[in-house]
């Protein structure tokens, strides 16, 4: 069964960092495009911040450019999303997404489409004083 399970989230100040995990079960991140998606309270899911497993290549929302970044460990299966300097307006939930293999979409199409044949759970970030 091919699964996504994001980790991580929780309550954050402003200013502060957390990373989130996504974990991939039956399938590898291998020659993929994989995302993150945050949907905030009342407001549509949109792409944080994508990457193509295949060259690296990157792409960020403006509103996280020069704070995020996708680190990923391959030995472990897993993509993570480091997120430095939050904001209040980066709370919501978080969602790590992925497509099939071989299908070279951009991380820029990846995101701002929100193209993705595989979805996590979700995990929940709160950036609060």
């Amino acid at each position: 069964q091919l699964q996504l399970v994001e980790s991580g989230g929780g309550l954050v100040q402003p200013g502060g960092s957390l990373r989130l995990s996504c974990a991939a079960s039956g399938f590898t991140f291998d020659y993929r495009s994989i995302g993150w998606f945050l949907q905030a309270p009342g407001k549509e899911r949109e792409g944080v911040g994508c990457i193509l497993s295949s060259d690296d290549s990157t792409y960020y929302a403006d509103s996280v450019k020069g704070r995020f970044t996708i680190p990923s460990d391959n030995a472990k299966n897993t993509v993570y999303l480091q997120m430095n300097r939050l904001k209040p307006e980066d709370t919501g939930v978080y969602y790590c997404a992925a497509r099939r293999q071989w299908t070279f979409t951009t991380s820029q199409v990846m995101c701002t489409l929100k193209l993705a044949d595989y979805w996590g759970e979700g995990t929940q970030v709160t950036v609060s004083s």
